[in-house]
This record gives C-alpha cells, sequence and structure tokens, in this order.
C-alpha cells in the first residue's frame, strides 16, 4: 500500500529540515535523503557564518531577517569580518562599502594602520580594509539538529538511504518512487535537492532552471604562531581567499567556484596548493601543516539569486533550492518566506517576489 503525505521533501540537508519542522504541524510530512545521513553534502561542509554583505544586496534582507532567530536560539557567536583591499582597489571598497552602509549594515572603512591593529602579521601590499562588526559564527549543527528535532516531534516521517527515483503527478497528488522500490504520495512535493535540485525536476518530467553546483575548497591549517582569539573573518576584497579562525586552527579557502556535476564533492591538491599561496601573501605566519581538507558544492540559479516558490508549469511542485554560499545564514527567513508560499498564509518579513521560479519563464 502506499504511503500518504501532504508534504514530501526530497533533501534533509538544511533547507529540507527547515520545512519539516515549520510544516510538521500543518499536514503529514516525509522527509526523503539519499544519503545514510541528513546533512551529509552543504550542510555537513558549511563553515558557516552571518554577515550582512555576503551574497549581496538582493540576499541582504534574507540575512538581516534571519538574525533574530539565530540569535534567540543561541546559534551565533560573535566574529566580525574584515574585507582587505590593495591601492588599486580604493575606488570598488568606497562603493562597497557605501552600498552596504546605505542598506542599513554596519561597515566601517579601514586605513592600514587600523588594519594592522586588527591582523597581525599583514603583509605590506594591503593598505585598506573594511570591517563589519556584527559578523558572527553560526552553529550550523545545532541548527540542522534543532529543526530535525522539531520535524520528529510534530511526526514528519524521516527517510535515509531513499534515492529518488520516479516522480509523477496523478490529478491533484504527486507519486514518487525510491530505488530500493518503496512508493509514497504527497499533494505537494518540496524540491530541497541542492546540487541535485534540476536532477530532480528532470525526474519530475521537467526542463531545469539551470541550477550550477560548483565546487568551494576547504583546509585546515596549523600555524607557527598564536591564533588570536578574537581574529575576525578575513577576506580578500577580490574573493580570491578567505580564513577564519577555528579553535586554535585556521579555516582557509581559496573561494573557488569550479563548476561541477553534483557529487560527493572532493578537494583538488591544485586548488589546496592556490589557497595557501594566496594566504602566505596576506600574513606572515609560518603554515607548519594542513590537517585537514574538504569540498562541498554551492548550487546557484543563473541570476544567483535562491529559487523559492511553485513551479508555473507544474501544480504542487514547489523549489527550495539554488541557495548558493549564503543557504545558512539566510535559512531562517528563506523557511519562513516558503511557509507562507506553501500555507497560504501571511507573508514572512521578505518579500518573496524577487526569488519565485516564474522569473525564469
Amino acid at each position: 500500500m502506499t504511503a500518504s503525505y501532504d508534504f514530501a521533501i526530497v533533501g534533509a540537508g538544511i533547507g529540507g529540515a527547515s520545512l519539516a519542522a515549520g510544516l510538521a504541524s500543518h499536514g503529514r510530512v516525509l522527509l526523503i535523503e539519499a544519503e545514510d545521513q541528513p546533512g551529509y553534502h552543504a550542510t555537513g561542509r558549511s563553515a558557516a557564518f552571518w554577515t550582512e554583505s555576503y551574497g549581496g544586496p538582493q540576499v541582504l534582507p534574507l540575512t538581516t531577517a534571519s538574525f533574530a532567530f539565530l540569535d534567540r536560539n543561541g546559534l551565533l557567536g560573535p566574529r566580525g569580518a574584515l574585507t582587505l583591499a590593495r591601492a588599486d582597489e580604493a575606488s570598488g571598497l568606497a562603493d562597497f562599502v557605501a552600498e552596504f552602509a546605505g542598506l542599513g549594515v554596519r561597515v566601517e572603512p579601514l586605513d592600514r594602520a587600523a588594519l594592522e591593529m586588527r591582523l597581525p602579521g599583514i603583509k605590506r601590499e594591503w593598505t585598506l580594509g573594511a570591517f563589519e562588526p556584527d559578523c558572527c559564527d553560526i552553529d550550523v549543527g545545532a541548527l540542522h539538529q534543532l529543526w530535525l528535532a522539531q520535524a520528529r516531534r510534530g511526526g514528519a516521517d524521516l527517510q535515509c538511504r531513499a534515492r529518488l527515483a520516479s516522480l509523477g503527478s496523478s490529478g491533484n497528488r504527486w507519486q514518487l518512487r525510491l530505488a530500493d522500490g518503496r512508493e509514497y504520495s504527497a499533494a505537494v512535493v518540496i524540491n530541497a535537492a541542492g546540487a541535485w535540485a534540476d536532477d530532480v525536476a528532470a525526474i519530475a518530467g521537467l526542463s531545469p532552471l539551470g541550477i550550477q553546483p560548483y565546487r568551494r575548497t576547504m583546509c585546515q591549517l596549523r600555524v607557527g604562531c598564536k591564533v588570536p582569539a578574537d581574529l575576525p573573518l578575513t577576506l580578500a576584497f577580490d574573493g580570491s581567499w578567505y580564513f577564519r579562525p577555528e579553535g586554535n586552527r585556521l579555516w582557509l579557502s581559496p573561494h573557488d567556484e569550479i563548476p561541477s556535476p553534483p557529487c560527493d564533492a572532493a578537494p583538488d591538491e591544485i586548488d589546496i596548493a592556490m589557497a595557501i599561496d594566496r594566504f602566505e601573501h596576506a600574513v606572515d605566519w609560518p603554515v607548519l601543516a594542513v590537517e585537514r581538507k574538504w569540498a562541498g558544492l554551492r548550487s546557484f540559479a543563473p541570476d544567483r539569486l535562491p529559487v523559492y516558490g511553485f513551479d508555473p508549469r507544474a501544480p504542487g511542485f514547489f523549489w527550495f533550492a539554488g541557495q548558493g554560499g549564503f543557504g545558512i545564514q539566510t535559512a531562517p527567513a528563506a523557511a519562513d518566506l516558503a511557509l507562507g508560499l506553501l500555507l497560504g498564509s501571511a507573508a514572512g518579513a521578505v518579500d518573496p517576489g524577487p526569488y519565485q521560479p516564474h522569473r525564469f519563464f
């Protein structure tokens, strides 16, 4: 007998978990995850931080609206974000500061003397900067588990090792079949499959939206000096690297975006070497060892905005995808926005218009 649900969510990462938590009190929820455990891919590999400028002005409303939830649940730790620039980037940095300050973000320009106070050992080529004092670390694991626990308490049915094989509509319901033969039906299917979002659409017989996964590389360094406890998240203005402390170690990324098929992403040695070379051009801290390295996938729609809403071509098919590298810091507001659309209730704090899939048709 086919089990029947009101909502079937494909993907149990941060996006799928947030919607399962919100929907569980409004109907029967099925949450399916292809891997052995939820959050194996992008969610479990995030070096997440909350900073309002990340993702750009059109993502800013989602980030800002997410702060209260993250703060109220004790998921944030103070960090600060320091952006470094060279002399020939002065005009662009000034525009960056003016744009985000005009949008209400606390951001202040810094000269060389101020940079030296915030970042010991900074190399001479970095002469200008900007500081965002409100940037915070996010406890990603705790956020994900909070929503999974809420979903379970509400009666949501989480099925792992549940790879989708077929998906089709019949009447006003969707029929789902898994690779192992299990079958389910649901009134609404929510595509929260991350890097696999276009693949899920294809299984449903829909042409893709062009959501492209990109590989992002990270490594953990042991360095030959004491890592300051108050070291901010430190980024290059040109987007070529960033690093942040993790205890007495550093997490470093070359901020790469390498197009990739959906997969279990793995780091490439050339990208690790590139990251270390860029780090050594930023500060004079000797690198003693690369202790860990990993990679994850960040998925973007063609306009680099998330996709939240019902597909106009297929009643009951809902997109919750394309969150790029800002999916964690925007997750609470994105969930509120999506729940409003799914339940036909009052909209949340953010206008859903810019993010709905009908913009592609």
